[in-house]
């Protein structure tokens, strides 16, 4: 008995302890969400004098909601204190709301202060990013020319459509470039008037337009560089697929690989004659697409070659074989239904969903399986001997439950054989008279009506 009010009270005092350190953590909680809101308060003055109003909106209207849920908490710490006595578990519920509320208030001013350390430190450097922008403009101005004289280059070498994508790019860099020494000037001007607001998204658009106008410049060079790559590649492919043709001619014909084979030589033959401005990359996609196709189809091939083709006649027969065992199966299972358990009847509905979806594979009726083509027969076949393989076992299981089912010889004290009681004669013909009623529960119960 002592061992056990031991245990009791070892068991309060970790209770007892528990609480009080959940009380500490309240209080620590409160005190620290309390200076959190403080603290974020002379943060949002600084950044909205960087910013603006309107760009310090969120932080604003957090620290509204996490005052008026830090109110909740400070009532819930009053209550834990007042003259009121407090059952264990009131203080236990009351600590652990406050220790949420502050967690939670200081994880959204942390969130929504983050958000704004980058527009601050911009901010705070705007003259030297309003530097940086008008020396990058500068900068890429000198490249104008040179893109020009490539896209010009180009020209000469390589089709109009082609050269749709990055044509205009040094034109539309040259606008770009313009606008940002603009916005820069912007930027400075609404800083030194005290709109703060203005002068920040006027430099996020000169900045912006900077990037802008590097990424089009970078893209006319990147271009040739690609267009030069893809000429080297596209007389690799050329000679690939000449010799892909010439082994496919080799191979064991499909209309696949025929078919493949007419889209490769097409593709070869539509190549512009040298002198002509040509499109590397269209020439090249298409070359790609030709050649793949070619060896998928080539591949199919080899594979059906090694794995011969079931023969027409025996797909026919496979699919003739699977709906007689599903019509030995439905007569039996619905002959004897009251006899008949789960498993039978399982493996009959499967024979029939998977025989269904035979005909939905073909697109047509068992009596058009003439019509299958080569490339449908494997699968024909092997949902056909499927079907027929489920039929059969649900009619062996069937016959399982119809022979456990049926009254066995012995019941009615000497088998079918002679029988006294009726006139004196034979009961002759017994199993034949068990074998054409024993079709149910309801014969059965007759039966036994007989037999009695």
């Amino acid at each position: 008995m002592a061992g056990f009010w031991g245990k009791r009270k070892r068991e309060q005092e970790e209770l007892d302890a528990q609480d009080a350190d959940l009380a500490r953590h309240a209080q620590k909680s409160l005190v620290a969400a309390d200076e959190r809101i403080r603290l974020t308060t002379d943060e949002l003055a600084f950044a909205e004098a960087e910013l603006g109003p309107g760009a310090t909106k969120d932080l604003r209207d957090a620290l509204d909601a996490v005052r008026t849920h830090l109110q909740e908490a400070f009532h819930l710490h009053q209550l834990n204190h007042d003259e009121i006595p407090d059952t264990r578990e009131e203080l236990r519920t009351r600590n652990a709301r406050i220790v949420q509320l502050c967690e939670w208030a200081e994880d959204l001013l942390d969130d929504r202060t983050e958000a704004l350390a980058t527009p601050i430190e911009r901010a705070r450097r705007a003259p030297e990013i309003i530097a940086k922008v008008r020396a990058d403009a500068a900068r890429l101005r000198l490249r104008v020319p040179d893109a020009r004289s490539t896209v010009q280059r180009m020209g000469a070498r390589y089709s109009a459509h082609a050269l749709a994508q990055i044509e205009a790019n040094p034109a539309e860099a040259e606008q770009l470039l313009g606008f940002a020494e603009h916005s820069a000037g912007v930027a400075e001007r609404r800083r030194e008037a005290g709109q703060r607001e203005q002068a920040n998204m006027a430099l996020e658009a000169a900045m912006e337009s900077v990037r802008r106008a590097e990424t089009l410049l970078d893209a006319v060079e990147t271009f040739e560089v690609e267009a030069l790559r893809a000429e080297s590649t596209l007389a690799a492919i050329v000679e690939d697929s000449r010799g892909d043709i010439a082994v496919a001619l080799k191979e064991p014909h499909s209309p696949a690989v025929s078919a493949a084979i007419g889209e490769l030589q097409a593709a070869l033959a539509a190549l512009p004659a040298a002198g002509v401005n040509t499109d590397p990359f269209e020439q090249l996609s298409r070359l790609r697409e030709a050649n793949s196709a070619l060896d998928e189809a080539i591949a199919v091939a080899r594979e059906r070659a090694a794995r011969p083709i079931p023969p027409l006649e025996h797909v026919r027969h496979a699919i003739d074989d699977a709906d007689r065992q599903l019509a030995v199966a439905r007569d039996v299972i619905a002959g004897h239904r009251g006899w008949i358990g789960a498993d039978a009847r399982t493996r009959l509905a499967e024979a029939e969903r998977v025989r269904t979806d035979l005909d939905r594979y073909l697109g047509t009726s068992a009596a058009a399986a003439t019509l299958i083509d080569e490339d449908h027969r494997e699968h024909a076949f092997a949902m056909a001997r499927r079907a027929a393989f489920l039929a059969s076992e649900g009619l062996q299981l069937a016959q399982r439950d119809i022979d456990t089912a049926r009254p066995q010889p012995d019941q009615w004290g000497g088998g079918y054989g002679p029988q006294p009681g009726w006139g004196g004669g034979r009961r002759s013909g017994g199993g034949d008279l068990m074998g054409g009623i024993l079709g149910g529960l309801v014969i059965g119960s007759i039966l036994d009506g007989i037999f009695d």
